[in-house]
C-alpha cells in the first residue's frame, strides 16, 4: 500500500498556555497513516506529573575542591570544557516527572540496556548564553528552542513538560554558573539540553523512564577558520533527511551517520557538506547548518533563498531570526523555495549569485567560498561583496546577543 504524505502541524500541542493551535510552523511531511495513533499513544502515556517545576528545583552545591578553574578565553575551543554543575529532571511512566535538581556535574549511570544505547531514543538542543556589554546575561529566543526540543520530543515518544519552566530552570543554572560565561564578544556560554530514554528494556519500543539533562560550555568560535569562508562537498550518493523522515527534530541519530561524509570531504581537502536530496539534487543544508543564497533572480531582483521546511529540514533558530530580519529590512525579496545544484550553477555562470552561507546557533553564521559538485570545483564569490550580507545578519544578530541593542530575543537570565 502506497504511503501518502500530507502537511501538518508537527509543533508540540502543548507548549507553554495548554493551546493546541500550530504557531506558525509551515509544517512537515508526515505519512497520513499511523500519524493519529501515534498521536493517541503520546496522549495515553501523559505522566501523572505532566512536568517538573522551577518551584521544586533542588540545588546541591559542590565543595570548593570539586570546582574547576576557568579557561583561558583567548584559547576556548568548542565544547572541550564544562561548568562545574548540572541539571537533572528523571521522569517515569508510572510517576511522572522526579522534582528537578542542579548539582555539581558528575558522570551519568544508566543501566547498558538502556533504550538511549541501543536504539538512539535521543535529542538535544543546542542555545547559548551572552555576557552583554552592559554586563547583563541574555538567552537568545528559548522559546523557539523549546518548540523544537518538545516537537522532537513527540517524535521520539519521549515526555512533555512545560515549556516555560524549563527555560526558568536553564536560567537558574546559568545564573549559578555566571563566571564561566566570558567577558568577550566573540565567545558565549553554550546550553546543551538532552533528552535521553533510560528504560533497561531490550526490544524497540518507547521508554518508560527517561532523563531530561542540561550541560553547559563555555565556547570560542565552532569551526577553527572562524568567520572565514569554508569549501563544500556537494556529493548526491549521500543524503541526510527525507520526506516522512525525522530530518526536522534533532534526533541524535540524524547525525552520527554524517561523521563518516564529512571525514569523506576533510580527505579530499574540503571542510564542510552541502547535503543533497532528489534525483534533482535540491539543495537541503550544510554541515549541521541551514543554507541561504543571495542572488540576483532572472529578473534582476536580489533575492535570499533558503529551502523551505518542507520536513528534510531542521527549523533552525538562527534561520528564523534571518528570515524575520531580513523580512523586516525589506532591502530585498526573502524567499523559502527549493533551489537545485543545476539551478545553482547555471546562476553562478550567469554571475547572478552573491553569497552563499550556512547559519546555527553554535556558527551563526559560515560563509561559503567554493562547493565542489560532481568532479567540477564552483567558486563562489561570497568574499568578494564590499558590503556582504552574511556580515549584516552577523553584526544584527551579535548585536542583539551582546545587548549593544535592546530587542526582545534577547531574554534577560
Amino acid at each position: 500500500m502506497a504511503v501518502k504524505y500530507s502537511r501538518v502541524c508537527t509543533y508540540p500541542f502543548r507548549f507553554l498556555s495548554g493551546s493546541s493551535k500550530c504557531p506558525g510552523s509551515k509544517g512537515a511531511w508526515k505519512t497520513q497513516r499511523g500519524l493519529s495513533s501515534l498521536m493517541n499513544s503520546v496522549n495515553h502515556y501523559t505522566s501523572p506529573i505532566e512536568s517538573f517545576k522551577l518551584d521544586d528545583l533542588q540545588i546541591t552545591f559542590g565543595k570548593p575542591s570539586q570546582l574547576k578553574p576557568k579557561p583561558d578565553v583567548s584559547k576556548l575551543v568548542f565544547g572541550k570544557h564544562y561548568t562545574d554543575y548540572m541539571f537533572e529532571a528523571n521522569w517515569d511512566m508510572s510517576t511522572g516527572w522526579d522534582k528537578p535538581r542542579i548539582s555539581p556535574i558528575h558522570d551519568l549511570t544508566i543501566h547498558p540496556g538502556s533504550k538511549v544505547l541501543h536504539y538512539a531514543i535521543e535529542l538535544f538542543e543546542g542555545m547559548k548564553a551572552y555576557r552583554g556589554v552592559d554586563g547583563k546575561v541574555r538567552i537568545f529566543r528559548p522559546d523557539l528552542n523549546m518548540q523544537r526540543l518538545l516537537r522532537g520530543a513527540r517524535r521520539a515518544l519521549l515526555p512533555e513538560f512545560n515549556g516555560t519552566e524549563f527555560i526558568s530552570c536553564i536560567k537558574r543554572l546559568v545564573t549559578l554558573e555566571e563566571e564561566w560565561i566570558p567577558h568577550s564578544e566573540t565567545s558565549s556560554l553554550y546550553i546543551r539540553p538532552t533528552f535521553i530514554g533510560t528504560d533497561s528494556s531490550l526490544g524497540v519500543a518507547l521508554s518508560q523512564q527517561a532523563l531530561l539533562f542540561v550541560i553547559l560550555c563555555p565556547v570560542g568560535p565552532y569551526f577553527a577558520t572562524g568567520f572565514k569562508p569554508v569549501s563544500l562537498l556537494a556529493d548526491p550518493q549521500y543524503v541526510r533527511a527525507w520526506p516522512g523522515g525525522c530530518g526536522d527534530t534533532k534526533l541524535g541519530a540524524n547525525y552520527a551517520p554524517t561523521v563518516f561524509v564529512q571525514k569523506t570531504a576533510e580527505e579530499s581537502g574540503l571542510q564542510q557538506v552541502l547535503w543533497l536530496y532528489g534525483q534533482d539534487h535540491q539543495i537541503t543544508e550544510v554541515g549541521t547548518m541551514n543554507i541561504f543564497v543571495f542572488m540576483k533572480n532572472h529578473k534582476g531582483e536580489k533575492e535570499l533563498i533558503t529551502p523551505p521546511l518542507n520536513g528534510l529540514i531542521l527549523p533552525g533558530v538562527t534561520r528564523q531570526s534571518i528570515l524575520d530580519l531580513t523580512r523586516e529590512w525589506k532591502d530585498f525579496k526573502v524567499t523559502e523555495k527549493s533551489i537545485t545544484m543545476k539551478e545553482l550553477i547555471q546562476a553562478n555562470k550567469e554571475k547572478r549569485v552573491l553569497e552563499i552561507f550556512g547559519s546555527g546557533t553554535a556558527c551563526i553564521v559560515c560563509p561559503v567560498s567554493s562547493i565542489s559538485y560532481l568532479g567540477e570545483n564552483h567558486q563562489i564569490p561570497t568574499a568578494e561583496q564590499k558590503e556582504p550580507l552574511f556580515g549584516k545578519i552577523l553584526k544584527n544578530l551579535t548585536d542583539i546577543y551582546y545587548g549593544r541593542i535592546s530587542h526582545p530575543w534577547g531574554v534577560l537570565v
